[in-house]
């Protein structure tokens, strides 16, 4: 009975299978109103510099960081429903995940790509200011322990 209880125990994970789903499509519906925003306010104000293309191009990589995030949410949504609910769901082969290691393993990498499109953003809006070259420099360490951490994981036993 014991046994047969924590078995269906962990169906408890839907909560978060379905509330981080829900949370994913939100992000990526508000990015691209976010997008449409951008390009109409881009169009309707007519500034054909450079200004307003550096307007624009931030506009939409502050958009794009939107949609990584959600990417985020999705990947780890689908993760948890493939580890605890149903391993036999169709996925895309470079979104394989037969454990925690390989969930963390992909969210790491959408993390870098999202702190790529920040710094992106930054270089974009870059005035001159003294700060850019030290945010990089904490974005490149921040990537370079992720990948350590992704790099130095335990090898598993076949």
């Amino acid at each position: 009975m014991l046994r047969q209880a924590l078995g269906l125990s962990r169906y408890v994970v839907i909560v978060a299978v379905v509330s981080t789903a829900l949370s994913s499509m939100a992000l990526l519906i508000y990015g691209a109103l976010m997008e449409v925003k951008v390009v109409v306010a881009a169009v309707l104000e007519g500034n054909v510099t450079n200004k307003g293309g550096k307007a624009l191009a931030l506009g939409l990589i502050e958009a794009t960081d939107i949609f990584l995030i959600g990417i985020v949410l999705f990947i780890f949504s689908l993760g948890l429903y493939v580890l605890f609910i149903d391993d036999k769901l169709p996925r895309p082969a470079w979104l394989e995940i037969r454990d925690l290691d390989d969930l963390k393993g992909q969210l790491v990498s959408v993390v870098i790509a999202a702190l790529s499109v920040i710094f992106l953003g930054h270089v974009v809006q870059w005035d001159g200011q003294p700060e850019l070259p030290g945010f990089g420099a904490a974005i490149a360490l921040v990537v370079a322990a992720l990948a350590f951490f992704l790099r130095a994981k335990p090898l598993k036993r076949e």
